[in-house]
């Protein structure tokens, strides 16, 4: 991920918190903050150090960035999002983190529909 989709500012991190809004489930938190003047989106990510030791919070980020480049098309680009892992994201490998990730991101409302999303008719039609 190019270091410009970063969020690395601590008044950048802290604007996100207090004048966005949060959505979570077991896993992940997710703050977001609509930016009108941005064309694509940046991520910040935040995990505690009670979470896991440094190789698998590293672990952690490097499997959140690679999940929001595989998103990159399906979200709204002009936002900033924080990620906050909390500790079961920790036994998550690629799959289920990207799986958690889309869920919280469906649950925010931030992700396009896609077509395989949209509901299809079910039965024959005469």
């Amino acid at each position: 991920m190019k270091k410009r989709r970063r969020i690395k500012k601590n008044e950048d991190f802290q604007k996100v918190f207090k004048k966005g809004k949060s959505f979570a489930n077991r896993q992940f938190v997710v703050y977001f903050l609509e930016k009108e003047k941005q064309t694509e989106f940046r991520i910040g990510l935040s995990i505690n150090k009670k979470v896991a030791k440094a190789v698998t919070r590293n672990q952690i980020k490097r499997y959140v960035r690679q999940s929001f480049l595989e998103l990159d098309g399906e979200l709204q680009q002009h936002m900033d999002y924080v990620i906050i892992a909390r500790n079961p994201a920790a036994d998550l490998d690629f799959h289920e983190t990207k799986k958690s990730l889309m869920h919280v991101l469906k649950i925010a409302k931030v992700m396009k529909r896609s077509s395989r999303d949209q509901k299809k008719p079910h039965g024959r039609i005469k």
